[in-house]
């Protein structure tokens, strides 16, 4: 199995507004384990740029996007960086 390790956060249920980061790197281990070496590393690099571009964030790095947003720019950047 794989799980992002965090707490429960049931004020924030529904609201769109928790950072993705640490499930999608669970992602990217479950990829590992899975032997997609590929994926996985295009998955590590897109939410790197994704954080070092600064342009989506969440507001716990003083940002205003949502989830959503944070994951579709991640999605968008695996695509584009095959």
């Amino acid at each position: 199995l794989f799980e992002p390790t965090h707490g429960s956060a049931p004020k924030y249920a529904g609201q769109y507004k928790v950072n993705p980061m640490a499930m999608l790197l669970t992602v990217k281990l479950m990829l590992d384990y899975l032997e997609e070496k590929e994926l996985a590393q295009r998955l590590e690099n897109a939410i790197a740029q994704v954080i070092e571009e600064g342009k989506v964030r969440t507001y716990d790095l003083g940002g205003a996007a949502s989830t959503l947003d944070v994951a579709r720019e991640v999605a968008k950047k695996v695509i584009s960086n095959k």
